[in-house]
């Protein structure tokens, strides 16, 4: 697959030489058609080369093997290049220590406990928003 895509862009420098080369002198009518038609195939090749790279991109960026059940959900760095990360497994998070070279497991958490406590539920639409989350996230850290 790799091998043909390569051979497609390789050849289109070729196809925009052909079209340069001169012809006989067409109507006008044809003139225009002309020029609509190479529009019309230089966008779908354009169109045809993203969905190629979209599809290679989605093909090698997915997480292969075990990785598909696993989830960081955070990460704090702890040092220059140490760091603590949550990591959601099936139905467990497990808190990794991270070090270059060596991962280590420093706990394990229930789910439930990480949840976030329900907003006060009051009558003004202000305390819905970002301001209320915010001030229920500080006050949940100063405890």
């Amino acid at each position: 697959m790799l091998r043909s895509v390569l051979w497609i862009l390789m050849c289109l420098p070729l196809a925009g030489r052909a079209a340069d080369a001169p012809s006989p002198a067409p109507a006008a009518s044809s003139s225009l058609a002309g020029s609509l038609g190479q529009m019309a195939f230089g966008l779908v090749v354009v169109v045809g080369v993203l969905l190629v790279c979209l599809w290679l991109l989605k093909r090698l960026g997915a997480p292969r093997g075990s990785a598909r059940g696993l989830k960081v959900l955070g990460a704090a760095p702890v040092g220059p290049r140490e760091r603590v990360v949550l990591v959601e497994v099936a139905d467990t998070v497990l808190v990794l220590g991270v070090a270059p070279g060596q991962v280590n497991m420093l706990h394990t958490v229930d789910p439930a406990a990480l949840a976030m406590p329900p907003a006060a539920a009051t009558d003004t639409p202000e305390a819905n928003g970002f301001a209320a989350r915010l001030k229920t996230l500080m006050e949940t850290r100063k405890s």
